[in-house]
């Protein structure tokens, strides 16, 4: 049976960008689908999808979840994860909305799970040095040196920890306990590699350049930030404490279940 790729993509206001970016993934040879979940956005980018999702070649390729209000990044991934997990999809991505993340690096982290048997990829703009384009550079440091204390605190082998570009087996998602991961902003992103990392999940970085978005907002804030500085000690606490279910366990339970 062939493997299935679903891209989620997390909307606020993105009308300038979301046509353009579904239209550039799904052009893809491997054949991603997408999924957009959308927190309300008043410029009507839910209403975008839903006109693109009549299209003939997008009908069974492009879905949408509309939530009610910003309820944050990390909730809209754990919702996008359910469904991806409900509907059998095998292959799982973050991407966002705006370009920063080229559609083009997708497969290359597609193989990276699919052909090299890593059970997460992250598209990675730190991992070959900083690969960031039209940041303003104080922005720069404080991502790039708040990796740095990321992997200090938790002792993660990765050098990107906040990325938000990232292919998940299904497997991993099946077995992170989602209803545990509590953060919303960038320590979202810094739990889930952890929680991958605790249970036993082989990740690679793959080197991507980052550009900065040209159309729409930016989503950053200081108080997403902060979550992150300060979230990683909890992680690092927690860490020493919590039992995490190990890749083998889930896989040997999965075995017992289905006998």
């Amino acid at each position: 049976m062939q493997q299935r790729s679903i891209v989620i993509i997390p909307t606020y206001n993105e009308k300038e960008n979301i046509e353009n970016i579904i239209r550039a993934v799904t052009a893809l040879e491997e054949g991603f689908n997408v999924l957009v979940i959308d927190d309300g956005s008043p410029d009507g980018t839910a209403d975008i999808v839903k006109r693109l999702m009549t299209d003939d070649g997008l009908r069974d390729r492009l879905f949408i979840v509309e939530r009610q209000g910003k309820l944050g990044l990390g909730t809209a991934y754990i919702r996008g994860f359910q469904w991806a997990i409900e509907q059998g999809y095998d292959f799982v991505f973050e991407m966002d909305a705006d370009f920063s993340h080229a559609p083009s690096d997708l497969p290359r982290l597609l193989a990276a799970c699919r052909d090299e048997d890593y059970d997460v990829s992250i598209g990675s703009r730190y991992v070959t040095g900083v690969n960031v384009v039209n940041w303003p550079i104080g922005r720069v440091l404080m991502s790039y040196f708040a990796s740095k204390y990321v992997r200090f605190v938790t002792g993660l082998n990765i050098h990107d920890t906040t990325a938000g570009f990232v292919c998940y087996r299904r497997e991993v998602l099946e077995t992170l306990e989602l209803d545990k991961i509590r953060f919303k902003g960038y320590a979202f992103q810094i739990e889930m590699k952890f929680t991958a990392a605790k249970c036993g999940f082989r990740i690679k970085e793959v080197p991507v350049i980052f550009v900065n978005r040209e159309l729409g907002t930016s989503k950053m804030s200081g108080g997403i930030f902060s979550e992150a500085l300060f979230g990683v000690m909890r992680l690092r606490w927690d860490g020493w404490f919590r039992h995490y279910p190990r890749a083998a366990e889930r896989s040997a339970q999965s075995k017992v279940q289905s006998a």
